[in-house]
This record gives structure tokens, sequence and C-alpha cells, in this order.
């Protein structure tokens, strides 16, 4: 995987106690940073004060794939390009959330969407989003659309 562009980043995520009369427990990513080594490999609590909890998840390496250029393509073109991040309650302990797998491919996220799988977002900063935007010029081209002729101009036996 050297020869594969990517960078390790971090997840930020953030557990609310008892948000409503309804839930025990609210999970929620609430960014993605640069992990350059300095964090350690295990998750870690920044803060907790008994009803807001924030953990770090360390160690995520996202790489890129030519052959998900389409996804990248969708998000750079978005609006506002996004981190997703695939993250699941743990079993023995619903207080608990770990995020999985973190992708910058908004084709990736919409196959854990359909898979039922939870997915968040967060901002993508300028440099990353630059990263990627060369990336996607160096390896995707959009298809060019085309035009569907009206259904009313083909014969019956065409039509579909």
């Amino acid at each position: 995987m050297a020869d594969r562009p990517t960078v390790r980043v971090a997840v930020v995520m953030e557990r609310l106690k008892e948000p409503t009369r309804w839930e025990a427990w609210r999970h929620a990513v609430v960014e993605v940073v640069p992990d350059t080594g300095g964090f350690g490999s295990e998750p870690r609590v920044l803060r907790d004060d008994g009803r807001v909890a924030r953990w770090l998840h360390p160690g995520f390496e996202v790489a890129l794939y030519a052959d998900e250029g389409e996804g990248y393509y969708l998000n750079l073109t978005s609006g506002n390009p996004v981190w997703f991040v695939m993250w699941r309650v743990d079993d023995a302990d619903p207080a608990l959330a770990r995020p999985e797998i973190v992708s910058v491919s908004y084709n990736e996220a919409g196959r854990w969407l359909e898979a039922q799988e939870r997915v968040d977002n967060a901002p993508l900063d300028a440099a990353v989003r630059d990263w990627l935007q060369a990336f996607t010029d160096a390896n995707y081209r959009p298809e060019p659309k085309q035009r569907r002729r009206p259904q009313s101009f083909l014969r019956p036996q065409d039509r579909r």
C-alpha cells in the first residue's frame, strides 16, 4: 500500500447522556483531525463531565483508490466536502461507540448506509480537500451526460 496516497487521521466522538427521556445515550462524530503519531494507538477520553464525554480514536488510515474516483468527485462537488465515518455502538456497553472506518468517498458512504450502518460526517480541512482534488483530477473523468430521447419519439415496441 506504499504506492497509494494515504493520510492518517483520528476521530473525535461525543457521547451525550440521556439527551431525551427515550434515549440513554447519543453518540456522534464531532471532528476528524490529522494523526501525526502523537496520540498513541488506543482510544482515550478527552473530557467527561458525567453528561458529555469526548473520546479521541487515533490510528485510521485513509487510502485513495482510482476506482473510487466517482465517489471522491461527488464528495468534492457537493459544495461541502466531508469525511465519512462509519461507527458502531459497543454491543456489551451501549455507553461506548467506536469508529470503524473513515473515508472520503461519497459512494462508499452510500454503501455503508445501504447496509444499515451508522455514518456521520465531518468537514474536510482545506489541505485534505486540495490533496483529494489533485488525486481526483489525475484519476477520474466524469462521463459526459447523454441526452435521453423522449419515449414519445420511440416506436411503441422500443418503449420501456
